[in-house]
């Protein structure tokens, strides 16, 4: 119901000042902001002329338990279309899965952050309120994971765990690209977890969430009275990482002048604070990760190609989930499990036309994307197994009533990451299989050549020469 471009979002908070942070957050994206105290005030303000418009409500969860799924499900009574989040401060999916079972569309933890919040808002508008498996939650529940428990057999995707371990144990640079959702993060803990800093903090920023002005602030710490509302001395992202890690998310987002200054600091290791005249030596070890290209970026002029340089030591590329249609079955399974670890929740199954129907998806949002279905899909589900009925927004994708069908290359994977056939349904030839064999075991025993030979049943010397008739060379390990 956006009016001039305008859209209209009732927030449900006691706090002044927590009002005033989401109402600026929300006008960067377009949307006015209207607030009520309380439940009470939510449901009258529902019936005014502003009521009317709503796009959609947020909802702080600091009402008590009772008076949240109370409200939820009075405003659902009044207006079922409308899109309700709630934002919690409890780092539990518990809150989460009550508000859910009510009738809320999405949740957010606090402090939120920006981009996060804005992309809660943006998807409930777009996705409308029924069926939300397909709206982004935006907060992950899930624990690191190490690099053994990560779920995934397509070759592309172990070959880039494989380099991903051996850089685990170096200190040096790591640049992860991929798409939004395919675990970019997920690699980097697993990154420092396996590393020698493991039992030290791995400290993660999202460039993009920090205002312009903010970044060198944030990065480098600053001390009191360096600038306009610096009333306390801070300490910057890359101290509080001193001898363990600093993940930074979507760094192609750094404005260019904070790009000059973390190059200074990666050739030097020394960081100056805004403000200050103490230089400090910090020992902190960068992974840093990007939805873009970033040599792209680069050859566009948006960013320094001495800095891609630098931190572009390794490199990963994480596959989409698209890409790797045969390892959705075991990854959905996989979540699922921890999944029942939630508060609230229960072990699942799943059945193979419900597995069917999540693998001939393309999941724009990837592995992030099908954990929230999931996730949606446990909360509401009612029997002990999920159905193709419990993704009702999914399966609506597929028009004129066609049944959807998992590619060649997904359904004959088995979950294996070795795919059988071509996408014209005949047969691959038996040396390209062999490849992905081979690639996959590389992956699958990151890198460990002699470990790789024993399993497949040949020797070392057997498996060198097949790497070179095959034209793998280095590349899977």
């Amino acid at each position: 119901m956006a009016r001039n471009g305008v859209r209209l979002l009732m927030l449900v908070d006691d706090e002044p000042a927590q009002r005033r942070l989401v109402s600026a957050i929300a006008a960067r994206a377009g949307w006015r902001t209207i607030g009520a105290a309380d439940g009470e005030t939510a449901i009258a303000t529902l019936g005014t002329q502003d009521g009317l418009s709503l796009d959609a409500v947020l909802i702080d969860h600091a009402l008590p338990s009772a008076d949240l799924t109370g409200l939820i499900r009075a405003i659902r009574d009044r207006r079922p279309a409308l899109p309700v989040v709630t934002m919690t401060a409890l780092d539990s999916a518990e809150v989460a899965v009550e508000a859910m079972r009510a009738g809320a569309t999405d949740f957010l933890l606090k402090p939120i952050a920006p981009d996060r919040l804005l992309a809660a808002l943006d998807a409930a508008v777009t996705s409308g309120a029924g069926g939300g498996e397909l709206r982004p939650l935006s907060e992950k529940i899930s624990a690191p994971l190490g690099f053994d428990e990560i779920v995934g057999a397509a070759p592309r995707f172990r070959a880039a765990l494989a380099i991903a371990a051996k850089a685990a144990r170096a200190r040096v640079p790591v640049l992860i690209e991929g798409e939004s959702g395919t675990g970019k993060e997920l690699v980097a803990e697993a990154i420092h977890a396996a590393s020698p800093r493991a039992k030290r903090p791995l400290i993660a920023v999202n460039c993009g969430a920090i205002p312009e002005n903010l970044v060198e602030s944030e990065l480098f710490g600053h001390e009191r009275g360096a600038f306009t509302g610096a009333f306390e001395r801070k300490v910057g992202r890359f101290q509080e990482a001193d001898g363990g890690t600093l993940f930074l998310d979507e760094v192609a987002e750094l404005p260019l002048d904070a790009q000059v200054k973390l190059l200074r600091v990666l050739e030097s290791g020394d960081i100056q604070p805004v403000g200050g005249r103490v230089i400090h030596d910090v020992d902190a070890r960068v992974i840093a990760a990007t939805n873009k290209v970033l040599l792209d970026e680069v050859a566009a002029g948006r960013f320094r190609e001495d800095l891609y340089y630098r931190l572009n030591v390794v490199q990963l590329v994480i596959p989409p989930l698209r890409d790797r249609k045969g390892d959705i079955p075991a990854i959905a399974r996989h979540l699922l499990a921890r999944i029942a670890r939630q508060p609230g929740l229960r072990g699942l199954g799943i059945t193979d036309e419900a597995l069917s129907l999540l693998t001939g998806y393309d999941w724009p949002g990837n592995v992030r994307q099908l954990q929230n279905a999931l996730f949606r899909a446990a909360v509401l589900c009612e029997s002990d197994a999920l159905t193709t009925d419990d993704f009702p927004q999914i399966a609506q994708r597929f028009s004129d009533g066609e049944q959807p069908q998992a590619s060649a290359t997904a359904l004959n994977a088995t979950g294996s990451g070795v795919t059988l056939f071509e996408s014209d349904g005949h047969l691959r030839s038996l040396e390209a299989i062999e490849a992905d064999v081979i690639r996959l075991a590389i992956g699958h025993y990151r890198g460990r050549m002699t470990e790789v030979a024993r399993r497949l049943g040949i020797g070392r010397s057997t498996l060198y020469r097949k790497l070179a008739e095959l034209g793998i060379g280095d590349a899977a390990a």
